[in-house]
């Protein structure tokens, strides 16, 4: 039985940025970038033409939004900047590690996360001593495709050599960890059976 478990707001916590576009600016001015004065309605405009349910990498919307102002930003600065600007506190949750591990008892593990800002979930998880935990990690940035499209999911399937009709995703959102189902898949919301609980009631829970 392979299971996914989606990773921010289910497995971890983490401090959340007041105002994104003032943290990625102030970390482009460190890199000598000129930020420009409209810079937050630059950074809220829709810059990348992605198709539906496509995840539009941070460095990449940052740096339309930079050009979009005739901004040109030397080298991989805008990467490095969100890089900086998202370097959050991490709060295991509750029963997270033991969830993790009776998971295993029943197949292959994943993370599925929805994730713009790149290296972002892999500090996560080192954060959370959940490093190595996981068969596979998938995220939006680095599959293409966010949560609730299925392709998200078939691609965890392939990650685990499995139907993405035979898995099981564990999640807090429905509105994104519920598109498991679109996939053929169990969505298991961990406001229903909490991580905590869930080693104990894996099977049930499930109804597998």
């Amino acid at each position: 039985m392979p299971v996914s478990f989606d990773l921010f707001g289910t497995l971890v916590a983490v401090e959340r940025l007041d105002d994104p576009a003032s943290a990625v600016a102030r970390e482009l001015r460190a890199r000598d970038v000129a930020v420009p004065d409209d810079w937050d309605d630059a950074y809220t405009e829709s810059h990348v033409d992605a198709p539906e349910g496509a995840e539009v990498p941070l460095p990449a919307h940052v740096a339309r939004a930079l050009a979009s102002r005739g901004v040109d930003a030397p080298g991989n600065a805008p990467r490095r900047a969100v890089v900086s600007a998202f370097d959050p506190a991490v709060e295991v949750r509750d029963g997270a590690h033991d969830a993790v591990a009776a998971a295993h008892e029943h197949g292959p593990v994943a993370v599925c996360s929805n994730v713009s800002v790149p290296e972002l979930a892999r500090r996560v998880l080192v954060r959370a001593d959940l490093r190595g935990e996981f068969d596979a990690v998938v995220t939006s940035i680095g599959c293409g495709w966010r949560k609730p499209d299925a392709r998200t999911f078939e691609a965890v399937a392939r990650q685990l050599d499995c139907e993405a009709a035979d898995l099981v995703h564990v999640g807090d959102d429905p509105a994104t960890d519920g598109g498991i189902e679109r996939a053929g898949g169990t969505f298991l919301d961990v406001r229903d059976v909490p991580l905590a609980e869930l080693p104990a009631r894996f099977p049930d829970a499930l109804g597998r």
